[in-house]
Formats: structure tokens, C-alpha cells, sequence
């Protein structure tokens, strides 16, 4: 497939392109510093700023599916309004270059962890993580409302750390997957696994889903 790729080298989006490359696919990584990215067979980068949704449809505009793993950076002061500028530019340049087929990184926060409570809500989640998780949770409600495009929306479970590949994974749709008692966690490279083969095979076309190991 031909993907384009926007956040390539964050911590998920590096691990997205890993796991494309890896898979034969063809790779148009979407940066404002193009320089970040070394050359690489499969893969073309391509100079655009997430936040410019002119910038993103001219840059994703005949590809099979995109794959949106922007985020500004958790310690960025206004994360919350940047991380909202980008993914209306992003969703509306999707839409502007006619691909049907998008993909959202999104986060765990607004997974449900008791009927009507999602866990960005409650008392101890961290501070420093609540803006950007509110940002993410609108980030569902906005493609939620999305009719056009073949999208889905991927949560992270609750822990989501560096670790090795083992391609396996579980499934699970608004609630976050557990491990016993404990929150379930999913190394990013499996967390990659899952966004490939949803790409590949996909099983949850305009509905969010979530992963752990």
C-alpha cells in the first residue's frame, strides 16, 4: 500500500514507520523538518505542516490510507489548542485529497473505565498529561461525526511503553483492557502491529478500538 504517515518521528509515529517499512510498504512521512528523517528504501519525505490543511492534502493526496500519529509534544504550554488545530487541518486535508481510508492515534483517555465516567475524568489521572488527553478525546467526538471518510480511532491502552515486537496483541473497543486488577499495557511496537494489520485487514472502520498485550 502507499501510506502517508504524519507524525513519523514522534514515539508512535516512529514505530508506525518501522513497522510499514517493514512490511514492504510505501511510506510518504509528512514533516516540518524533513531533516529529521534519514533516507531510507520505501520511504518519501515530504515537507508539510500538520497544522496547514492545504499543506496535508496536497502531501496525502493519492494514497491508499493515511495514518494520523500527530502530537504536537506533551510539554508544549498550549498542547491542547495545538493539538486541535492539527487534527481539524489533518481531517479536513484528508478529506480535501479524497483518501477515504484514515487512521487516528489517539490516546486512552477517553476510554470508559466505569458507565459513563472516561478515565481522563478521574480523580488521579496525571495533570500533566490532561490537556493533550482532552484534546484527544474531542479528537473522537470530531471524526465521530465524520460520514465521508473510512476512518478509525485507536486508543492506547493505559500503559504504553518502549519494548520488544511480539506481534501479539488483544482487542477491546471503549473500555481499557486489563490485566487482572492492573491496567494492560502494550510495548509501542506492537502497538504498531495492530495500526499495520488495521490498515492491512480492517475490522473497525468508522469505530474506535483499543489494544494491549
Amino acid at each position: 500500500m502507499n501510506i502517508a504517515l504524519i507524525g513519523a518521528t514522534g514515539f508512535v509515529g516512529s514505530a508506525v514507520l518501522e513497522e510499514l517499512l517493514r512490511r514492504q510498504h510505501q511510506v510518504t512521512a509528512l514533516a516540518r523538518n524533513p531533516g529529521k528523517l534519514a533516507a531510507r528504501d520505501g520511504l518519501t519525505v515530504v515537507q508539510a505542516d500538520a497544522q496547514d490543511a492545504a499543506q496535508v492534502a496536497k502531501a496525502v493526496a493519492g494514497h491508499d490510507a493515511v495514518v494520523n500519529a500527530y502530537n504536537p509534544g506533551w510539554t508544549v504550554p498550549d498542547i491542547h489548542d495545538q493539538f486541535l488545530v492539527g487534527t481539524r487541518a489533518i481531517y479536513a486535508g484528508v478529506k480535501q485529497a479524497g483518501v477515504k481510508r484514515l487512521l487516528v492515534v489517539g490516546g486512552a483517555g477517553s476510554l470508559f473505565v466505569a458507565p459513563g465516567v472516561q478515565l481522563v475524568d478521574t480523580p488521579n489521572f496525571p495533570a500533566e498529561y490532561k490537556a493533550g488527553a482532552l484534546a484527544a478525546r474531542e479528537a473522537l467526538n470530531l471524526i465521530r461525526s465524520e460520514t465521508t471518510l473510512d476512518w478509525t480511532f485507536l486508543s492506547p491502552p493505559i500503559l504504553l511503553a518502549p519494548g520488544e515486537r511480539t506481534g501479539q496483541y488483544r482487542l477491546g473497543t471503549d473500555a481499557p483492557l486489563m490485566n487482572g486488577q492492573a491496567p494492560g499495557g502494550i510495548s509501542v511496537a506492537d502497538l504498531a502491529v495492530a495500526i499495520a494489520d488495521e490498515l492491512e485487514s480492517p475490522r473497525h472502520v468508522q469505530q474506535r478500538f483499543t489494544v494491549a498485550s
